[in-house]
């Protein structure tokens, strides 16, 4: 096998045994291959035909698949590949139209290349999940699905560098309005976030822990287990579900269980309930827990048992809640904290609760009562060096604000840091789709100062594990936002040339260590 897409890949340059770092088998990595490669016929079937709704899901649920930590079933990824085919048959005169085999992309002599051509692919993968989420609540945006197949025809194409960089950039836009069609979809289906205080600890009783990033999933889950004496805790990614007003109305939301994804092994090992992964993020689960996960979605484990949905696009979870009344829960209540000891956490600091404060944060950083705005989110993962990220926080000056989303923030989330102007200084904004919210506040504050988004004394601190973030980042430099701090480590498949470009032209910055970096941003 051959992959590098994450940030955990062997060596920081590539995973090249019988299985990857994540758990993914060489048979599961070469189906995944194929079922690119098929992808990319798909993309070339579609080209010059009417929008195709049903082409369309195929392609996101054929991406999507294809992230890290979402499918390790090689029989699972081989029948997406048999729809995606027939699919593009569909389109192309009962033809199977060219496909692209992905080992000319691994061995690509021009390093270069290869490098632009894997951060599409890559970025592609990680905007795939955003439209997916958007697409099950039956918001879709037919321009955005022609970008996914101009793209993927790019990465199955003969062009070079500066044919290519542009595509990547390309991606970048086309990720900005996939993010803002998903925050669309998320707060119109489910309302507008609120900031809402999140305990961790465990009520006793039957209970189900919810991880992933569908908020679909997760309310048809609340709607059926209203009334059953089951309570729900979220895990994860699937923390800001809680500042959503149409799921924290059902009383059995109860709280959050454990931190980030890459802790779950020893988090859910002898947790007297079940588990429900609804996207990415699920680990190879040990033997002392297995037999209460279940997946849906395009999540899927060899054995594990898997809820698919119906013809009317329900899910019928009553497997999950009929475990979780067996296994009983706690009989008395589970204290649990985050990583630094604290026994709740607060997040749905969305772009309108922001920018409903936003006189007040524009008045304290005019009269100096904050002197900076730190934005430090992206990923978890595993490995060493990332404690950089709390000991930033924790180092940052007490004038600063800390906006923060997605996993990375378990690292430092249950702080106390006080607060500033009445607000806490850490304001946890969502999932890592919601960096959409990030941008959309720091174009009101830039609009509100009269300058551009990268004058403004707000400086973004990122950590990466896998493709959506990716994603992000292309958005970000498509934006031409510009002294971005990226770490902990580069991603393998960014070539020393590309690396050299990104720093010339984005100054992008990999992080050092968190003394240097708030002095070099803070001047000192």
């Amino acid at each position: 096998m051959f992959c590098f897409q994450c940030e955990q890949t062997a060596g920081c340059s590539g995973c090249t045994s019988k299985a990857g770092v994540c758990g993914k088998d060489n048979v599961t990595a070469r189906a995944q291959d194929e079922l690119t490669g098929a992808l990319v016929g798909l993309a070339r079937a579609a080209e010059g035909k009417p929008a195709n709704r049903d082409a369309a899901r195929t392609l996101l649920e054929g991406m999507f698949t294809c992230v890290t930590n979402v499918d390790f079933d090689a029989l699972a990824v081989q029948a997406v590949t048999a729809h995606v085919r027939a699919v593009a048959r569909g389109l192309n005169g009962d033809v199977v139209p060219q496909e692209y085999n992905l080992d000319r992309l691994w061995n690509e002599p021009d390093e270069d290349v290869r490098s632009v051509k894997s951060l599409i692919l890559f970025g592609l993968r990680g905007m795939a999940a955003y439209a997916h989420h958007a697409f099950v609540l039956d918001y879709v945006d037919d321009d955005l699905s022609e970008r996914f197949y101009e793209c993927l025809r790019a990465i199955g194409s003969d062009g070079t560098v500066a044919d290519l960089l542009p595509v990547a950039l390309c991606v970048g836009e086309a990720n900005y309005t996939c993010m803002g069609l998903l925050d669309r979809a998320n707060t119109q289906s489910f309302g507008a976030p609120v900031p809402t205080e999140v305990p961790l600890a465990v009520e006793p009783g039957p209970f189900i822990v919810v991880s992933g990033h569908d908020l679909k999933d997760l309310s048809q889950l609340l709607d059926q287990t209203d009334g059953r004496g089951v309570n729900v805790y979220t895990h994860g990614e699937m923390l800001p579900a809680h500042a959503y007003p149409e799921l924290k109305r059902h009383p059995q939301l109860k709280g959050n269980f454990g931190t980030a994804w890459q802790n779950q092994c020893r988090e859910f090992d002898g947790m007297p309930a079940p588990v429900l992964f609804t996207t990415n993020c699920i680990q190879r689960p040990r033997k002392s827990y297995a037999d209460r996960v279940f997946t849906t979605g395009l999540v899927q484990f060899p054995g594990l048992p898997h809820i698919e949905e119906d013809a009317n696009a329900t899910k019928d979870f009553s497997a999950v809640i009929d475990r979780a009344l067996e296994l009983g829960g706690y009989d008395e209540l589970e204290r649990l904290t985050g990583i630094n000891g604290g026994a709740s956490v607060t997040t749905g600091f969305g772009h309108d609760a922001v920018l409903g404060v936003a006189d007040k944060v524009i008045e304290a950083v005019k009269s100096g009562a904050v002197s900076h705005i730190f934005l430090v989110g992206g990923c978890d993962g595993a490995k060493p060096g990332r404690n950089y990220y709390t000991e930033f926080v924790e180092k940052a000056p007490k004038d600063s604000l800390i906006l923060t989303l997605a996993c990375g923030k378990f690292r430092f989330n249950d702080l106390d840091l006080g607060t500033i102007g009445g607000l806490p200084r850490i304001l946890d904004m969502g999932q890592c789709n919601d960096a959409y919210s990030a941008l959309v506040v720091a174009t009101a504050l830039a609009k509100a100062f009269d300058c551009g988004v990268n004058d403004l004394p707000l400086t973004l601190v990122l950590s990466w594990y896998e493709q959506k973030a990716v994603a992000i980042l292309l958005t970000l430099l498509s934006l031409g936002l510009k002294g971005i701090y990226l770490g902990p480590t580069l991603p393998a498949f960014i070539s020393p040339n590309v690396l050299d470009t990104l720093v010339k032209v984005y100054d992008i910055r990999p992080t050092s260590t968190p003394d240097a970096d708030l002095a070099m941003i803070l001047g000192k």
